[in-house]
């Protein structure tokens, strides 16, 4: 009887918190222009890709699939390239393709660079200094020539999706260890750290129970920002033509426009949609992180 009774009430005060959040969120958006434009932007992309799926023939995205150099039309809203491809059906299909490499580099980099950052900074001595000298030594390198060297040494017949997101994740742990490290240098002196040490404490409990809640905002931040790079890199490498070949993404797209030379016949159909795209991606994710800045930084955070 009592649970009965008490569940429609724990229901509501659910509803009421989940309600009271989304409010806030949406107030400090308004506060926030700039996250807010971003995260429409970002918004569009998806519902694009979705309406897509639903209402148009996405299969049409294959070699051979439709005439060849067609000019947009009823038909086909932005044309057709050289391969027979619906270039609507390739967008439709390569955009959530290369989002996906850049939240799998993303996150892989995020991780290993919040580990790496927070073990380096917490402990020091001689860990620290190999943590440092490692990723100061790598970020004297080129970083599209070391991930070129890597696409390159894998056995030959393309690469998949995922695998192109781990070869850019092979570097874009770099930026968020220096940049995590740098806040827990500042962090570890904090009175609550001191106290929490005191009060009998091991190190990975300090660093995941009062150390990582207070950084998570910084480290969401720096999760967007290393998706953006990881995208980057993966554009630039598939452009070379060290990407997957049997895969739509942007960067792919962009790489049959080198190889058919799509300006010099006069295809302009076929360049500006991926560029397009691109460009949107970034400007999306770009404004979503200096969006974000307000709320990891606490200088600049504003009450909501």
């Amino acid at each position: 009887m009592t649970a009965v009774a008490t569940e429609p009430e724990s229901t509501y005060t659910f509803l009421e918190g989940a309600r009271r959040k989304g409010t806030g969120f949406l107030r400090y958006v308004r506060r926030n222009p700039v996250l807010g434009v971003g995260l429409i932007i970002l918004g569009g992309l998806l519902l694009f890709v979705v309406l897509g799926h639903l209402f148009y023939d996405t299969e049409n995205f294959r070699p051979l699939s439709v005439s060849a150099n067609e000019s947009p039309s009823l038909d086909h809203p932005l044309g057709t390239d050289r391969q027979g491809r619906d270039i609507l059906a390739v967008l439709i299909r390569g955009i959530p393709l290369t989002l996906r490499i850049g939240l799998i580099a993303g996150a892989i980099g995020t991780g290993i660079g919040m580990i790496l950052g927070f073990v380096s900074a917490y402990y020091g001595g001689i860990i620290d200094a190999v943590i440092k000298t490692i990723v100061d030594a790598l970020l004297t390198i080129p970083g599209l020539l070391i991930l070129i060297l890597v696409a390159v040494s894998l056995p030959e017949g393309g690469l998949t999706v995922d695998q192109m997101a781990i070869v850019v994740a092979a570097l874009a742990w770099l930026w968020p260890t220096r940049q995590i490290r740098a806040q827990v240098l500042v962090m570890r002196e904090k009175s609550y750290v001191e106290i929490a040490r005191l009060s009998g404490m091991s190190g990975p409990e300090i660093i995941v129970k009062e150390m990582m809640p207070n950084l998570m905002p910084y480290v969401t931040a720096s999760f967007v920002n290393a998706v953006a790079a990881a995208i980057l890199a993966s554009v630039g490498l598939e452009a070379l033509g060290l990407g997957p070949f049997d895969s739509p993404t942007i960067g792919m797209t962009i790489y049959w426009n080198i190889f058919y030379s799509s300006i010099l016949l006069g295809l302009w159909w076929w360049l500006m949609p991926p560029i397009i795209a691109i460009i949107l991606v970034f400007i999306g994710l770009f404004m979503v992180s200096a969006g974000m800045d307000e709320w990891a930084n606490p200088r600049l955070r504003r009450r909501i």
